[in-house]
C-alpha cells in the first residue's frame, strides 16, 4: 500500500486539489455567507424559543418571584420539577409521540428602518432541519440562498431567497417541498438583528477565533477586527464572525465555525447569571421571532434539545455548482448528490457499518500532529481501511468528513469505538472530495 506523506507543508503536493477548491472558493464567495450565518438562526431559535426555559426548568421558584404562582411559565416549570422528582415520564413528550418532524428554519433582514423584517424581504439563511425524538438526533441542511429553483404559481425560475419576498413564508414553504420532494412541518423565522442583543443579553461568549479577521464595510456598517486565539465576544463581535468570508476560501461548504460558536453559546446558557437575564431573552425573541409553533411544541423541542450530543448532528449543504447568466449569479444544484443528501438527512437511510468493504481514507492535519496522524492512520489500517494518502493544511479545528453516502453517521459512531482518537470529532457530508480524489471520508487533526 502506498501512501504520500509529506514532512511539511508543500503546497505542490496537493496543487490540483488546492487550485480547484480554491477557484471554486473564490466563486462561491456570496454563499459562504450562508454557512456563517447558520447557527445565528439555529441558536435563535433554540434560545430565543424555548432552550431558556428547558435550561432553567427546575427553577420554578425564579419564575414565580418574578412572574407569579398563576403565570403559564410558573405552572409549566413546577410540572417539569413534578415529572423529574418521581420519575413518572420522561423529560420530554412531544405532542406528535416519535415521529420525526421536519422544521424549516429562515433567517430575514430588514428592508430598512422602521419596516417589517417578515414581510417582502429575502432569505438569507434557509436550513431544514429533521428532528428525531425517538434516537434524540438532529439533522440539518443548508440551502444556498441563491439555489435556481422553479417558484410555485406560475412565478418561474428565480433564486430560492426570492420565494419569501415574492410570496412570503407560504411559498418559501412550498418551494422547498417542491425542490426537495419533502414535508414540512413547522417553521421559524428570526432577524438577522436578533444575534447581537441575545448574546448581549447573556454577556456574551467564549469562541476560538481560527483567524485573524479583518473587514470594513462602510455601506453596510460591518466592521470586523477579531484576533486569532480564545476570544469572549460581545453581540457585534459574534455577528461579524458569523458573516466573515472575505479570506481566500472562506470556508465554502463548511459549518465548522456554527458548530463552535454553538458549543460556547450552549456553555454560556448553564451558567446560572443566565437566569437573571431571562426576562431580557424573552423580550428580544418576542421581536424577532415568528413561527407556526404553539408554546408547548417550542418547550417540548427545547427539552428533547437537553438531550442531544452535538457529536452526533450531521450536517450538510445541498451540492451544486456556481453559474452565471448575464448579471445573475446561481447555484445550480446537482440532482443525484441532493437526491443523495436528502435521503441521507431526512429520510435516515440506513447502512449496516460493518458491511462496509474496500473504504479508502484520506487524513489531512496541521502542523504539530505527526503524532496523532500516525496513530490514526495504524487505528485505520488495523480496520482495514485504506489510507490513501496524508497531507498538511492550515486547519484549526477536528473534523470527520464524509464523502460517500455509505459513511453515515452510524458508520462513524461505529469507527469511534474502533478508533477512540477521533472522538469528538464534528461530523460534515461533503459529497465532494477537495483533499483527496477517490476517498469515502477525510479526517481533518487539528486544535480542537
Amino acid at each position: 500500500m502506498r501512501t504520500d506523506t509529506p514532512k511539511g507543508p508543500k503546497r505542490s503536493q496537493f496543487s490540483s486539489s488546492d487550485d480547484k477548491y480554491l477557484k471554486r472558493a473564490k466563486l462561491l464567495k456570496r454563499e459562504s455567507s450562508t454557512f456563517l450565518r447558520t447557527m445565528a438562526v439555529i441558536t435563535i431559535f433554540l434560545i430565543g424559543a424555548a432552550l431558556s426555559f428547558l435550561v432553567l426548568a427546575d427553577n420554578h421558584e425564579f419564575f414565580e418571584k418574578h412572574l407569579g404562582k398563576d403565570n403559564i411559565l410558573t405552572k409549566f416549570s413546577v410540572n417539569m420539577s413534578k415529572d423529574n422528582d418521581t420519575k413518572q415520564k420522561a423529560d420530554f413528550s412531544l405532542p406528535f409521540g416519535n415521529k420525526r418532524k421536519n422544521i424549516l428554519l429562515l433567517g430575514v433582514d430588514s428592508n430598512g428602518e422602521d419596516t417589517n423584517p417578515f414581510e417582502g424581504t429575502r432569505t438569507d439563511t434557509i436550513i431544514l432541519m429533521n428532528v428525531d425524538p425517538k434516537t434524540k438526533s438532529v439533522n440539518a441542511i443548508s440551502i444556498p440562498r441563491d439555489s435556481k429553483v422553479y417558484l410555485p404559481d406560475d412565478h418561474g425560475v428565480q433564486k430560492i431567497n426570492a420565494a419569501h419576498a415574492i410570496g412570503g413564508v407560504g411559498m418559501t414553504i412550498r418551494t422547498v417541498e417542491e425542490t426537495l420532494g419533502v414535508k414540512i412541518d413547522r417553521y421559524v423565522m428570526v432577524h438577522d438583528g436578533a444575534v447581537r442583543e441575545i448574546v448581549d443579553a447573556i454577556g456574551g461568549i467564549d469562541i476560538y477565533v481560527e483567524k485573524n479577521m479583518h473587514y470594513n464595510d462602510y455601506s453596510g456598517k460591518l466592521f470586523i477586527n477579531l484576533q486569532k486565539g480564545k476570544n469572549h465576544l460581545n453581540g457585534k463581535q459574534v455577528v461579524g464572525y458569523l458573516r466573515f468570508r472575505h479570506d481566500a476560501l472562506g470556508d465554502i461548504g463548511r459549518t465548522q465555525r456554527q458548530q463552535w460558536f454553538l458549543r460556547g453559546f450552549m456553555e454560556a446558557l448553564k451558567k446560572p447569571e443566565t437566569l437573571a437575564k431571562l426576562p431580557e431573552i424573552l423580550t428580544v425573541a418576542n421581536k424577532y421571532i415568528k413561527t407556526n409553533m404553539t408554546f408547548y411544541e417550542l418547550s417540548q423541542y427545547a427539552s428533547l434539545v437537553k438531550h442531544l450530543d452535538m457529536d452526533k448532528v450531521e450536517v450538510a449543504m445541498l451540492p451544486g455548482a456556481p453559474n452565471k447568466k448575464g448579471y445573475v449569479s446561481y447555484w445550480i444544484l446537482d440532482p443525484e448528490q441532493t437526491q443523495e443528501v436528502v435521503n441521507r438527512l431526512i429520510y435516515r437511510e440506513k447502512i449496516n457499518p460493518e458491511s462496509l468493504t474496500d473504504v479508502k481514507a484520506s487524513i489531512m492535519y496541521s502542523a504539530g500532529y505527526e503524532d496523532e496522524v500516525q496513530l490514526v492512520k495504524e487505528q485505520l489500517q488495523t480496520l482495514g481501511i485504506e489510507v490513501v494518502c496524508v497531507g498538511q493544511v492550515n486547519k484549526t479545528h477536528t473534523q470527520f468528513i464524509a464523502h460517500s453516502k455509505n459513511i453515515t453517521n452510524d458508520y462513524y459512531n461505529w469507527l469511534k469505538k474502533k478508533t477512540p482518537s477521533i472522538i469528538g470529532y464534528q461530523f460534515v457530508y461533503e459529497p465532494t472530495d477537495f483533499y483527496c480524489n477517490g476517498t469515502d471520508f477525510t479526517i481533518v487533526i487539528a486544535g480542537k
